[in-house]
């Protein structure tokens, strides 16, 4: 069985020989380790991987590891079996090519998760949670109706036990209603433009503006909109012999395609948020 742990706390001497020390008593063997010290905030970051040739009582060892070395070290800390697979729910309005993708890289094994249902505020793409036999949710939001419609999310999310939400192009602000239940675990896409292009039409306006590179951004949702730690980014080149209608071909490209490595970071516990950053772990 292999477990991963990832720790981040006071930077201080000792902390790697300790955690190695530790996993070692365990007989386990420790197969990858990567660590960062933010010297500024004086911080330190660790995910290790480990593995065990017996069966280990994981509440057993987290408790021990608490008193072992959490408190002395003042970390924050988590741990997580490979092969438990998180369950992520999808929300989504009209545009499809970040839900399919997402779905695709499901249903051929890429991504490891449970995918309990989807969410939208409109019936539009219901066909394709039919086309890969996902329960649909049409729940309608407008300005009156977004504190019931949210309740009715977060009860479906409940009952669920879902882990983690991915907004595939859903264009709805979220509240603090539901974010505050499930912090850092919100993730988002949204083109790089922000705040420079912001509004309905940013492919237009960067267009207009003669730009040279397009991009796109996946972030974890917090209450300051699209101003919460980036997990991915990239970009592509674009020049005057570009049409509009080429702009959003790529845009919609690149959002896909970030926003599919960022879940994948956050399933392989690969990221770590500190301070409205993210550390990212190769």
């Amino acid at each position: 069985m292999k477990l991963t742990i990832r720790i981040h706390c006071p930077d201080q001497s000792g902390i790697i020989s300790s955690v190695t020390q530790f996993v070692h008593e365990k007989n386990g063997n420790i197969i990858y380790l990567d660590q960062h010290v933010d010297k500024e905030a004086g911080v330190f970051f660790m995910r290790l991987e480990s593995e065990f040739e017996d069966e280990i009582n994981l509440s057993v060892f987290k408790q021990q590891f608490e008193q072992k070395l959490a408190e002395n070290y003042k970390m924050k800390w988590g741990m997580h079996l490979d092969g438990e697979k998180p369950k992520m729910a999808i929300f989504v309005s009209k545009y499809n090519h970040c839900i399919y993708d997402l779905l695709s890289r499901y249903h051929s094994g890429e991504l490891l998760v449970d995918i309990p249902f989807i969410i939208s505020n409109h019936q539009d793409l219901e066909y394709i949670a039919d086309q890969f036999q996902i329960p649909y949710y049409h729940i309608p939001v407008t300005k009156e109706t977004k504190t019931l419609a949210e309740e009715k999310q977060l009860n479906l999310l409940k009952e669920y036990k879902v882990d983690f939400i991915v907004l595939a192009r859903y264009m709805q602000i979220l509240s603090p209603q539901v974010i505050d239940v499930y912090p850092q675990k919100i993730i988002n896409i949204h083109h790089s433009f922000l705040p420079a292009f912001a509004g309905a039409k940013p492919y237009h306006a960067a267009f207009e503006r003669g730009v040279k590179i397009i991009g796109a951004t996946s972030h974890y949702v917090t209450a300051e909109l699209d101003a919460g730690p980036i997990i991915e980014q990239d970009v592509t080149a674009v020049s005057h012999s570009h049409s509009i209608k080429d702009f959003i071909t790529k845009g919609r490209d690149l959002e896909k395609i970030v926003l599919s490595r960022a879940v994948q970071l956050h399933v392989a516990r690969k990221t770590i948020v500190y301070n409205n950053k993210t550390v990212i772990f190769s």
